[in-house]
């Protein structure tokens, strides 16, 4: 899905800008796990970048959507974290919807998600979306074939006019193999800083590998298309599928790369008789 032309036959959007980080080669060759290190050290230009990016959806009136799903333990959430940490969250809003009440349930499917689109300046992302419907939703029969069939249906004509209306609909999948999603699920299991992410989701999704693979192929095959395409990004290596994804988000973005800082701190006010008062008695316990 993330390269070349869509099933439609119409070629994707490509940067209108030349990507301002210096990244290294694209590779096919394994790579070792990146080290800590090494991964601070990529991701901190690319967080300049990000806030450029935001300045740019400020001052445009942008709107920016921007949709991951994937497997459970993915690295969904690590993603956006990654994405969102050095910037506003009054410009990048992220939406993980809960489960659907009983009178969500009776609306039309979309209407839940609709009210979160992005309006000017905004750049919205969804933790999992109304994608659902292609996905856990009939895996763990939650919905009818005929409803999920009726979605991928009309999905594309819903983005087009999403598009049409000038929003940047960017989707990505993560793509996680079964050796690695089961060794994220035993540390989830065995770590007690990780037990409050496992859920009996999450245990009785693992059961349905190949369900939930036939259910990805027909959500690609639907809904892969030239106005809105699908982008996959490996994410077995956390750190390298995080920089991937942000280094390819900035490249599909036509914002203007952040420019050299030349900003002079003034200088501060005399003190004018002013006399620091005693805090010690309101001052937290020194552990560390």
């Amino acid at each position: 899905m993330a390269k070349g032309k869509s099933k439609k036959g119409k070629a994707k959007p490509t940067a209108s800008v030349a990507s301002p980080v210096e990244a290294p080669a694209a590779s096919t060759e394994p790579q070792p796990k990146m080290k800590d290190k090494e991964y601070e050290k990529l991701l901190r230009p690319l967080h300049g970048e990000l806030v450029a990016m935001q300045d740019w959806v400020k001052a445009t009136g942008a709107k920016v959507m921007i949709i991951f799903e994937g497997r459970d333990t993915a690295g969904k959430g690590g993603t956006i974290k990654a994405i969102t940490e050095r910037v506003s969250p009054r410009v990048f809003r992220v939406v993980a919807l809960p489960a659907p009440s009983d009178r969500e349930k009776s609306q039309m499917y979309m209407q839940r998600y609709m009210q979160h689109f992005p309006a000017a300046g905004e750049v919205v992302i969804f933790d999992r979306s109304y994608y659902n419907r292609a996905g856990v939703e009939p895996v763990m029969g939650f919905c009818t074939p005929e409803q999920t069939a009726h979605f991928l249906e009309a999905v594309p004509a819903v983005e087009q006019a999403m598009v049409d209306a000038g929003i940047i609909l960017i989707k990505y999948w993560l793509e996680v193999s079964p050796e690695e999603q089961t060794r994220r699920l035993t540390a989830r299991i065995n770590d007690p800083r990780k037990t409050w992410k496992l859920t009996d989701m999450d245990l009785r999704s693992y059961q349905h590998w190949f369900d939930y693979s036939r259910a990805r192929d027909a959500m690609f095959r639907a809904s892969d298309t030239g106005w809105a395409p699908w982008y996959v990004a490996s994410t077995d290596d956390k750190k390298r599928g995080r920089l991937n994804v942000i280094s390819h988000l900035l490249s599909v973005i036509p914002y203007t790369p952040a420019a050299p800082t030349d900003v002079t701190l003034p200088k501060r006010q005399a003190r004018r008789g002013y006399v620091d008062p005693e805090l010690s008695r309101m001052e937290i316990p020194v552990l560390y």
